[in-house]
């Protein structure tokens, strides 16, 4: 191969079966340690991906994940998560996995290798160029992911990657290329840790970044988010509290759960 696939290297620990627990955690902490450093080498290349996911979101595109295994399902819960915390549709983020939902719990044999079924899922969700696609794969190898890149790029349709190998097939089909370059893992090749963590990262900051963009978030409160249990509940009248400067807890949470969001909270309140 073309490039140097750092996820397989050999751990830089050996003979883990002789450590004491205390030695695991500390040494796999030591690990962990190093996952944000190179994540913030990539901020020029989230950057570009975040600047043109937003303009594609503002004129009615989605955004979606793929991947397989533990990179799939990450995007999964980087989307899921999108419309409690920022109040968006369901269908504006969308997760895909290799394997369909049953893969999101238990794994599914050669589901990452079959190079056309990507594309295939996408077309259920009627993918099209307003959209941008988003390919997650650790080794930056995997078929389904590559597969569905370049059928993107065939059909004009905007796609990024997040990789921690340096120069891989996904970062060559995809035009927003992210590579992550963690290292060799504490477990020889397991990439749910380090890589992992480093793909959980740059999925937060591109989320959250491209809802900061489209107006989801003001001052630093997710004032659209969902009240969808008593906790949100608690934490959306405090902000209704302070924005408003209003002291009863009672006629705050009146006004919240009348309107249905802190934002709509505040324009009801302005208005009367």
């Amino acid at each position: 191969m073309a490039f140097e696939k750092v996820t397989e290297q050999e751990s830089h620990y050996h003979h883990l079966e002789k450590m004491s627990i205390q030695e695991l955690l500390i040494n796999i902490n030591k690990e962990d340690q190093t996952v944000p450093l190179a994540v913030a080498k990539a901020i020029p290349q989230i950057e570009k991906l975040v600047a043109v996911i937003a303009d594609r979101m503002l004129a009615g595109g989605r955004l979606f994940y793929m991947g397989a295994g533990t990179s799939g399902r990450l995007g999964i819960v980087d989307a899921s998560e999108c419309p409690p915390t920022f109040g968006v549709p369901h269908g504006l983020v969308i997760g895909i996995i290799a394997g369909g939902d049953a893969a999101i719990r238990k794994a599914v044999e050669f589901a990452e290798d079959n190079k056309e079924q990507g594309w295939k899922d996408l077309q259920e969700f009627g993918v099209t160029d307003k959209d941008v696609v988003i390919g997650i794969a650790a080794s930056g190898t995997t078929p389904y992911v590559i597969g569905a890149l370049e059928q993107c790029r065939k059909h004009g349709i905007t796609t990024g990657s997040i990789s921690c190998n340096p120069e891989t097939p996904i970062s060559a089909a995809a035009d927003f290329p992210v590579e992550v370059v963690v290292g060799p893992e504490f477990v020889t090749g397991s990439t749910r840790m380090k890589s992992g963590t480093a793909q959980k990262l740059v999925l937060n900051m591109i989320s959250t970044s491209v809802m900061i963009q489209l107006g989801r978030v003001e001052d630093n409160k997710m004032v659209n988010m969902q009240l969808s249990n008593e906790k949100l509940v608690d934490r959306g009248v405090k902000m209704l509290m302070q924005q408003l400067s209003l002291t009863d807890y009672d006629e705050a949470q009146r006004l919240l759960l009348k309107a249905g969001s802190v934002k709509k909270a505040v324009e009801a309140y302005e208005k009367a």
